[in-house]
């Protein structure tokens, strides 16, 4: 195995290449101006299966956008990893502030710009280039089977029953994701933790049309005025969520625990100075790596109503909008918040407006085992790369079909990612290192070598 660098560093100038190829292909799942592009990306993804030498791939339809599926089985007495991504991505918005445009691909500082460098594309192209190299240099310890979806960005409606409905086909003993970050390029780390998420849009209607704003204000209810004050309401002056209920399945951690997350390395300064804010903020009486993996949040993701041209129109809109999103910590359920949040916001609507609450998607969160054979393997190979023993830690992010693997197919999911925080995900200039696509190159034949090893012992 220690000729696998040298075997990534040969062949480099090919995987980046390759992976800039899709990159170009803005498959956007959230806007439907985009169907074609991901259904191109789709097609791209079969072909990189097969020319990596995978078998049985195919395109599988669902109600939404396909899955691609291929597998490679060499020994039946082998264990199977089963490889799951998504080759979906974000909308690019706002366009006017990238640096380059976002389905273009550059690299810069040794980082590659792109929408989906980071998220999820660079990440599910790494196993598909280490899935080619072991199979190329003889290297493949294990059976592999390739699960990619189309729809993770709006909220994997369609991957439960594709589950139901394929369990023979994604028989397997494990689940390798990697979409997830490490703590550093010279830290690494292994995710253990995902938060859950709901997600929903209101509507606020007052009057039935735009009205002059010198004619009817101060009359009558101005609905972007009362959705904000609504907003505002949903958190005190701790910044703790107000909804009834919210915080009833919550499991608090123990002050071990807590000393454990801790413990994880964190410059509060460096995270100010990189994001240009004077201060973090927060819910009070946690700290900032507790707020952003353990604890509950409620984001307001989006905004608007009334006149946002250029100039100036005196209204007073007859609607206004939020898309809101909740992160959830384990034992949450998503749709009990969902419901929540539903009848709070409806019950402290002013009776001059009219609210819809709309859910959009959700998923549970998980916590992963770190005793588990695939957690072992996972730290073998980052230890074999980066040197050193990866440190366990809590994701603030959600992947939401993580809990169906368990629910469904009865498997563990090992998240062993190479993407880093300050990549940019969902925002302009989205980024990711040319050192961890490569190195994730490197590391994951690694895993599948450990984990033949551990699971024959």
């Amino acid at each position: 195995m220690s000729e696998i660098k040298n075997l990534v560093d040969q062949n480099s100038e090919k995987y980046l290449n390759e992976l800039f190829t899709l990159l170009r292909i803005p498959s956007v799942s959230a806007d439907p101006k985009y169907k074609e592009e991901v259904l191109r990306m789709a097609e791209a993804i079969k072909d990189s299966l097969i020319s990596a030498g995978a078998d049985n791939v195919e395109i599988c339809p669902t109600p939404g956008f396909p899955i691609v599926y291929g597998d490679k089985m060499i020994d039946p007495s082998l264990p199977t990893v089963l490889v799951y991504g998504h080759y979906d991505v974000q909308p690019a918005d706002p366009i006017h502030l990238w640096t380059n445009p976002p389905f273009e691909p550059v690299i810069k500082d040794g980082k590659i710009y792109a929408r989906g460098s980071a998220d999820d594309k660079g990440q599910v192209f790494m196993h598909v280039k280490a899935f080619e190299l072991m199979l190329q240099n003889n290297m493949l310890p294990c059976n592999i089977k390739f699960m990619i979806e189309g729809e993770e960005e709006v909220g994997s409606a369609n991957l439960d029953e594709f589950l139901m409905n394929n369990k023979e086909k994604l028989k397997a003993d494990c689940v390798l994701v990697s979409d997830t970050s490490m703590i550093a390029n010279d830290i690494p780390s292994i995710t253990t933790g995902l938060r859950g998420l709901s997600y929903v849009e209101v509507e606020v209607t007052g009057p039935n049309r735009d009205l002059h704003s010198g004619v009817y204000g101060g009359g009558v209810a101005n609905p972007i005025n009362v959705l904000c004050d609504m907003i505002a309401s949903l958190k005190d002056s701790d910044l703790h969520i107000t909804i009834p209920g919210f915080y009833d399945d919550v499991i608090e951690l123990s002050d071990g625990e807590r000393t454990a997350i801790n413990s994880a390395p964190f410059d509060v300064d460096a995270y100010k100075s990189e994001l240009k804010i004077g201060d973090v903020m927060g819910e009070t009486g946690y700290t900032t790596l507790e707020r952003t993996a353990t604890r509950p949040t409620l984001d307001v993701n989006g905004i608007w109503g009334g006149y946002t041209g250029e100039g100036a129109k005196t209204v007073l809109p007859s609607k206004a909008y939020a898309k809101i999103s909740m992160r959830l910590v384990p034992n949450q359920s998503p749709d009990k918040v969902t419901e929540l949040f539903k009848n709070h916001f409806e019950s402290i609507a002013p009776e001059g407006v009219q609210v819809d609450v709309r859910p959009h998607h959700g998923g549970w969160p998980v916590v992963t085992p770190t005793d588990s054979i695939e957690y072992q393997a996972a730290a073998a190979a980052m230890k074999a790369t980066f040197g050193k023993d990866p440190i366990p830690s809590r994701g603030g992010g959600s992947i939401p079909i993580v809990a169906s693997f368990e629910k469904i197919l009865g498997l563990k999911t090992v998240l062993m990612g190479f993407g880093l925080d300050t990549d940019d995900i969902h925002s302009p200039d989205e980024h990711y290192g040319v050192f961890n696509y490569l190195k994730g190159i490197e590391t994951i034949p690694y895993f599948y070598k450990y984990y033949a090893e551990f699971k024959k012992a």
